[in-house]
């Protein structure tokens, strides 16, 4: 017979392990594994990106919070997907969270995807770049008018292009 101390143990055990290799679902539906259009091998991605931005992009990794000059750049200019160069926030949507993430209130049109992220004992929302599926961070629901979100992303994801002088 169990022990109610031997089911809990089992019980928590089974839950950690769940939340370790729980799948992250893409919005292109449960199941499916979405394609992008660019598509590389993991060595070719090894030496395209620096190891901080494999991990990140790759891996769903994150960096330390307060940790990139992005966070508190300020600038006219663009972030770009630093894996496939896509456009993916203006400077415009950007605003300080004080999260210690690069954190804005929209992505340029048509540049991200997402993914239901079941990691960490929670369900998150993952943003990836929606032409090389890279990493970029989370979307949260406590963010600015006018949409209410905060993209709150991985500074080493990106790279930020200042708008050129007129």
């Amino acid at each position: 017979m169990m022990s109610r101390r031997s089911f809990g143990r089992i019980g928590a055990a089974a839950a950690l392990l769940g939340a370790i290799a729980a799948p992250r679902v893409f919005s292109a539906g449960v199941g499916k594994e979405k394609q992008f259009e660019i598509a590389r091998s993991e060595e070719e991605w090894k030496k395209l990106l620096t190891p901080e931005q494999f991990y990140v992009l790759r891996k769903h990794g994150t960096e330390y919070a307060f940790s990139s000059p992005l966070d508190k750049t300020y600038d006219a200019g663009t972030y770009y997907c630093a894996g496939c160069d896509l456009p993916v926030f203006s400077s415009e949507a950007k605003f300080d969270s004080r999260t210690g993430w690069p954190s804005f209130w929209k992505p340029i049109e048509n540049a991200i995807g997402t993914t239901e992220d079941r990691s960490f004992f929670m369900t998150r929302i993952e943003v990836h770049c929606r032409r090389c599926g890279g990493h970029l961070g989370h979307v949260f629901d406590d963010g600015p008018p006018p949409t209410g979100l905060r993209y709150c992303m991985n500074g080493v994801a990106m790279k930020f292009v200042p708008k050129a002088a007129s």
